[in-house]
Order: structure tokens, then sequence, then C-alpha cells
């Protein structure tokens, strides 16, 4: 049978692998079934409002005490956090890159991922960092758990298996996963080598975006959210627990493995989505709506309205509208825009935006089509066209965002991209008609 899920966003769920091994009108008896250890996961204070208090019960082999031994510093040089500046001498601009390149030394999740932009404060707990990775061989006896946020991973080439303490989640691309703050986890490799984009969240914890004027349907659905079923590993052999805090990075040795969680039951768990269940919606007479009506997920920052990060996808959808120019339209922002490409084209940059590629258009840079797409819009038949194949994604966020020295120096960076608007040229000749010659 292959890996098993739960429905539903932020349910309360529970989930036993043996039969029994959930206790039953309580939290903590006084022998659990299997000689297993009661153990509580929090995600939130205690004394959090119900709607946002967060935590689950866990029931495991060995409690977490036992999981860490004495720290040792270790160095991950290409995973940077917030504040991080001052890293490069690359002045302010437009910037986009292509593809970061597969590795050719072997190189597991963890040393893959280079950060590209961090933004807020990772120790005051607000902002974000954006990355991307690369690698070509799954964690074996070594796990990994990110105290500093939770992580949102974007794959876009080759499929991830993520073990985790509370089970196993399977993600290609097209689909994504979210692992807690604090979560236990181990990234193998499906089929090859694997390549895609990574949002770190230092802040509150993504949720569903509120559909006001919308209702109670479309965009994400909870039901199309995947929370995995309970799964442990008993493997008794020398493993290593890594640890990022505060953004430094370190590592203990321990004789068996951390994912030992035989049942477990609340509302602080892992999940992933499958980004073709989403229901966009969108003008359907005139005039192009902002962007936000396609957010997925959001990560509040306490100012309603403007949030720590939000996470937006422009996936195939239908253009209909009538007498308006259809591509996202020129755009100066408070927030800061990083966006990747997983397949196909984005329609407002045709040309040199690939798959595996990114931009970064941070706070009031102006951004918008270039020049080729500018031309084929304003003279394209106004028919209804579906744009198929294609799915581009946004991590925005209220901070600005500041490169890292590897993403000011790297040789994936484009030069000439602020040459795209160049053949963008003055069309007011001071009749109504203009001059579109």
């Amino acid at each position: 049978m292959g890996v098993q899920y739960m429905p539903g966003f932020g349910n309360d769920f529970e989930t036993e692998s043996l039969p029994g091994a959930l206790p039953q009108g309580q939290n903590s008896p006084q022998r659990p079934a299997y000689g297993l250890y009661a153990e509580q996961l929090s995600g939130s204070p205690f004394t959090a409002p119900r709607g946002t208090n967060e935590r689950s019960w866990l029931y495991r082999i060995r409690p977490s005490v036992k999981h860490t031994g004495r720290f040792s510093a270790v160095r991950f040089d290409s995973w940077k956090s917030a504040p991080n500046l001052g890293d490069h001498e690359l002045a302010l601009g437009q910037l986009r890159w292509n593809p970061m390149p597969l590795p050719n030394a072997e190189t597991d999740f963890l040393a893959g991922v280079h950060t590209m932009t961090t933004a807020g404060d990772a120790q005051g707990q607000a902002g974000m960092a954006t990355h991307v990775y690369a690698f070509n061989s799954s964690m074996v006896d070594d796990y990994f758990f990110n105290a500093d946020g939770e992580l949102l991973l974007v794959p876009q080439e080759g499929g991830l298996r993520l073990k985790t303490e509370m089970g196993i989640i399977e993600i290609q691309p097209g689909e994504i996963a979210i692992l807690p703050r604090g979560m236990i986890f181990q990234v193998e490799l499906m089929s090859g080598p694997a390549r895609g984009y990574m949002c770190e969240n230092y802040g509150a914890k993504f949720t569903l975006p509120d559909r006001g004027p919308i209702g109670a349907n479309c965009l994400a659905n909870p039901r199309d959210f995947k929370t995995p079923v309970a799964w442990y590993e008993d493997k008794e052999r020398p493993c290593r627990l890594f640890v990022k805090w505060c953004g430094q990075f370190h590592v203990t040795e321990i004789g068996h493995s951390p994912l030992d969680v035989v049942a477990w039951h609340g509302n602080y768990a892992p999940y992933k989505y499958d980004l073709s269940t989403y229901s966009p919606v969108g003008a359907i007479l005139f005039d192009h709506p902002d962007p936000s009506i396609f957010t997925v997920l959001t990560a509040p920052s306490g100012e309603e309205g403007t949030a720590n990060i939000d996470f937006v996808i422009f996936p195939p959808r239908w253009m209909v509208a009538e007498h308006t120019f259809r591509p996202p339209w020129y755009h100066r922002n408070i927030m800061s825009e990083f966006m990747g490409l997983i397949k196909g084209q984005y329609d407002a940059k045709e040309e040199g935006f690939v798959p595996g590629g990114a931009s970064l258009h941070n706070m009031m840079l102006p951004h918008g089509p270039d020049a080729f797409g500018f031309d084929k819009a304003t003279k394209a038949e106004l028919k209804p066209v579906k744009l198929e194949d294609t799915m581009a994604f946004m991590f925005e966020t209220r901070f600005p965002q500041h490169l890292t020295r590897y993403a000011a120096e790297t040789d994936t960076l484009q030069d000439n991209y602020i040459d795209c608007w160049n053949d963008l040229k003055k069309r007011f000749n001071g009749t109504p008609e203009g001059d579109w010659s």
C-alpha cells in the first residue's frame, strides 16, 4: 500500500500505526500501550486563543530528550538567516537568475540548500528567507529540524520523500509541502536528482487566506490539503540529528532513529497540497485583478491585510477579459516579490524566465511585462484564451529582501535582465489615439 493521507486543513487529526497505540479519553496515561512515551509538541504558546492554539500529542518509542546528546557546532555556509546585511556589493535593481545547476559531487538536501534572500529577523520571529535547493543524494542516517521557522518546499525537478516524525509525505513538481517549526524530518530522493525552491517562514505559521466576498468556495479548498498517517522507524544504529537554531547549525550523535512516533493526535502536523486542485478566480468581463486573488497560503504579520508572507501561484486559467491588457500590469509595490517558475512560461515574462529560474522585485522597484509580452498583448485578438502548461509562483513579503553573497555573485545571475524593457517605446504623441505603430 502506498503513502496514505488524511484530508483537511487545520483539522484535529488522530492516527496510529499499531492498534491501540493511541490513548482514548486522555493524553498522558500512567503507562501508555506498547511501552511508549507520551510527549506534547507545541507550535504555539499554551495560552494562545483556541483558533490559533496548535499542539499535538505524540506517542513514541523514546522521548525526544533521548534524541539529543551533546551538541557540536557545524556549518552550512550556503544557508543564511536574517538579518544578513552587507553580504555583497551588488547595487539595487530588478534581478533574475537562471536555474541553479545540479551538483556533480555527492550532495544531500542540507548541503544542497543555497539562500537567495533574507528578510526581517529570525530571532525576532518575523520575516522569511528564500532558498533554492539542488541535490543528488538521499539522507540516510541524518535527520534535521529547524527551530527558526516552518519550511515550505516547492519542487521543480525530481520528487521528494519527506520522512517526518508524524508520517511520510511524497511530493512531485506541481505539489508543495509544509514542515512545521521544530518537526524532525529526513529528505530522500524518489527518482534522480532534485531541484526546487524553499521558503523559510520565521513568523506566524501559514494559514488559508480569508475569501471575503468570494464566499465559501474556490481558491485553495481545505479538503485538498493532505496530512500523513502515523508511521515509525525503529532503527538501532548510529545516526545524527542536525538542528538550525537562531541562524546557527548544530549536530548531535544518537544511536537510533528519532522518527519513532507510533501514534499521534492534534493539529500541529506536516501536510502537502497539489497545486492543480487550486480553483482560480479572475475577471470575467474586464481588467486584471490584483495578484493577491491567487494566494494559496498566507502567514499573517499582526497587521491586518499585510502579510509576513503570501504564497501566490499563477496556474493554468482562462483569460476572457474584454478591451483589457491581460498580462499583469506595470507596478510598484510596498511588498517584495520573489518569483519562481515550476514549468511552462509566465505570461508577463515570455523570454528569459525559465523553469527553475527566479526573479526578485524588491519593495517600490518598478516591474511588469517585458517589451515582447507588452507588444504581443496590445496586438492580440481578445478572444477567450486558455493559459496552459504553466505554473509560476511568488513568495511575497512585507519586508525588503536582502540578497546573499551567493545570489549576488552566482553565475546564474542574468546581467541583462534589465534590458527586457529597453524596447518599450514612447507611444504618446498628443493625440487621443496615440502612436501604436
